[in-house]
């Protein structure tokens, strides 16, 4: 098991910013612009489909409150692994709860979705644009420490 460890220690270091003189990378323009249209594409998506949805207001609250949780949980999942990737102390208790959150949003938006009485291109159309709002606040929250730690490697 120690020759494994050793192998996962090298990888990480290298992939790590902070380490061994390796300047981070600045995210491209192109790559921002596209996280926040996607971010920005997949969250209004979602809230026009709310708010034409023929349901009642507390259905689609829940489903408010979802793309809310489930947007927020990634984030923390992403800002968690980065962290322990730069050693960055991360308490278990949090790490871990970071990822139920994330798949209790993902499997509550499922199980709504699946007991509905939307059809099912309603319900493709919620699913679509969830996760492409959630894979998007990863890639967002990426670039905005990336750029941090660019910029306080610069000054």
């Amino acid at each position: 098991m120690e020759p494994l460890n050793k192998k996962i220690e090298e990888l990480t270091t290298h992939i790590n910013p902070v380490d061994d003189n390796k300047k981070p990378f600045k995210p491209t323009s192109a790559f921002v612009g596209a996280s926040w249209i996607a971010l920005l594409v997949g969250v209004v998506g979602y809230c026009i489909g709310l708010w034409n949805a023929t349901m009642e207001l507390n259905e689609k609250g829940y489903y408010f409150v979802i793309l809310l949780f489930g947007l927020f949980s990634v984030i923390s999942v992403q800002k968690s692994v980065r962290d322990k990737v730069e050693g960055l102390p991360v308490t278990e208790l949090y790490y871990g709860l970071s990822w139920f959150a994330t798949l209790a949003a993902i499997i509550l938006l499922i199980i709504g979705l699946w007991n509905a009485d939307l059809l099912l291109s309603e319900k493709g159309f919620y699913g679509i644009s969830f996760i492409l709002s959630v894979f998007a606040a990863i890639a967002v929250q990426k670039n905005t420490r990336d750029a941090k730690l660019f910029k306080d490697e610069i000054l």
